[in-house]
């Protein structure tokens, strides 16, 4: 008696993989600063590490509240989310406060690392 798969691990495996270069056709006009393949990589590393010791902050409104509490770290946006007008205030912030931020190119690979399927794609 085998476990069967959860559904999105079956999707997951029947879906390919998009490479950097096909995800970059589903970009955002606003995605810049554009975070490189190399570093899109690092900072996906960053995000697992994160997670792991619960200093992940997930969502806009939380990382929102964050920002204006004045903690201190890297913002990780997504490129691809829609619609623009949820997360579009969240590098003026950054920018504001002297924060880092970076756009990866798909919001896929930072919602596996979270394990959160309902949270936005956003983390700080």
């Amino acid at each position: 008696m085998a476990r069967d798969k959860p559904e999105a691990a079956a999707e997951a495996e029947a879906t390919p993989e998009l490479s950097y270069r096909e995800q970059l056709d589903f970009l955002n006009p606003i995605a810049q600063p554009l975070a490189s393949r190399k570093l899109t990589r690092k900072l996906l590393k960053c995000i697992r590490k994160a997670t792991k010791h619960k200093q992940l902050r997930r969502g806009v409104k939380e990382v929102q509240k964050f920002i204006n509490k004045g903690e201190r770290g890297i913002t990780v946006l997504a490129g691809d989310t829609l619609p623009i007008d949820v997360y579009c205030h969240i590098p003026i912030m950054c920018e504001d406060r002297s924060l880092p931020y970076a756009y990866v190119p798909s919001q896929k690979p930072t919602w596996e690392l979270q394990r959160a399927p309902s949270a936005p794609p956003v983390s700080s």
